[in-house]
């Protein structure tokens, strides 16, 4: 399957690169590119990417509002936004998670790096740079910002073992290493974070991990809140 990709950046010479760069991939294609995040909200609704590679400094509308727009589109449900910028600090980095970005990736970034994490992305998996650590994520998803009551109560529908996955994938491991963790096959590890996803309106990993936070399945010094689940 060819992955589509839409570039939204406002250095032009960025995006002729980022082009040549996906387009000699056999499995990925540029399907189009936007100079600014209202341009990216618009080709997103017409081209159904897969992916959109969105800087987060842009004119007219930088690229957290567009992943926000993005995110909340139901038209837009299968679009996975990618954030890659200079800027790899805390607060962008929890900012682009609530704005419900799939993954984080600095500029400085290798070219396999870039393209690895566009397959990931496009998987349905969360991606952060080394530099996007999870403890500078933890310090700012555990500041103010509730968990609606309806995703608590969502809560309740999970299974234990879906609630030790959510846990385990809040915790940054992979469904392999989930699998070797909980004694399951890494096959089975992906069906129970999959129907945790469901279950808690999660369009992706990265947003389970945020509500996993928020809801106070993992705490901010990034430790479950079941200690057994790492026994």
């Amino acid at each position: 399957m060819t992955i589509r990709v839409l570039l939204a950046d406002d250095q032009a010479l960025l995006r002729g690169t980022f082009r040549m760069l996906f387009d000699a991939t056999d499995d990925m294609e540029t399907v189009a590119e936007a100079s600014n995040g209202r341009e990216a909200v618009e080709l997103a609704g017409t081209q159904h990417p897969d992916v959109v590679l969105m800087d987060i400094r842009m004119p007219e509308m930088d690229g957290l509002e567009a992943t926000r727009l993005i995110s909340e589109s139901e038209d837009l449900a299968g679009v996975k936004v990618l954030i890659l910028t200079t800027f790899e600090d805390d607060e962008h980095v929890a900012e682009a998670l609530r704005a419900g970005a799939s993954g984080f990736l600095g500029k400085g970034a290798r070219p396999e790096e870039l393209l690895d994490a566009v397959r990931t992305v496009a998987g349905g998996e969360a991606l952060l740079s080394p530099t996007a650590t999870r403890a500078l994520i933890t310090r700012f998803l555990a500041q103010p910002d509730p968990c609606p009551v309806a995703v608590h109560e969502r809560l309740e529908c999970l299974t234990p073992r879906e609630r030790d996955v959510t846990i385990l994938a809040a915790l940054g491991l992979s469904n392999e290493e989930i699998a070797d963790r909980l004694f399951v096959s890494p096959l089975t590890a992906k069906t129970h974070v999959n129907r945790a996803m469901t279950k808690l309106a999660a369009r992706d990993r990265a947003q389970l991990v945020v509500v996993a936070y928020q809801c106070g399945l993992v705490t901010a010094t990034g430790e479950p809140s079941t200690p057994e689940v790492l026994a």
